[in-house]
């Protein structure tokens, strides 16, 4: 499935036990991830300020770097979110061709679905992994 994974839900698999780092550690790799810059850039940014944390602290960052789809989103028409910042999660879903956003953030969950992409909190996204694969 091509997914586009929030920094929400990567900062959480990285920082916390729980659901997310099951994300990160065992469903992410089994996905087509989907990464632009301004993602990767608020990422980086978020892990530093928030948490202290730079790329040399974290080796699983560069297998997701290696491993994501890179593309190059537009900025959309008109704004879509409430946080204008979460435009360029859709923007990043709808130029990789994204089946899904799996996100944490209230603003994008609000939505649904944009475009025919599905937007599902990390749970929903396990829950859907596993009945697949059964």
């Amino acid at each position: 499935m091509r997914v586009v994974f929030d920094t929400n839900v990567i900062i959480a698999g990285l920082v916390a036990r729980g659901l997310c780092h099951e994300l990160v550690e065992t469903h992410l790799p089994m996905h087509d991830a989907l990464l632009s810059q301004r993602l990767w850039d608020e990422l980086v940014r978020n892990l530093r300020d928030k948490f202290e944390l730079e790329l040399e602290d974290l080796p699983v960052l560069h297998l997701y770097r290696r491993h994501a789809e890179w593309v190059e989103p537009q900025a959309l028409e008109s704004p879509v979110s409430r946080d204008p910042d979460d435009d360029w999660v859709l923007a990043t879903a709808v130029a990789g061709k994204a089946e899904a956003i799996v996100t944490g953030d209230d603003d994008l969950l609000i939505l649904d679905s944009f475009r025919g992409i599905e937007i599902l909190t990390p749970r929903r996204f396990l829950e859907r992994d596993l009945s697949s694969r059964q």
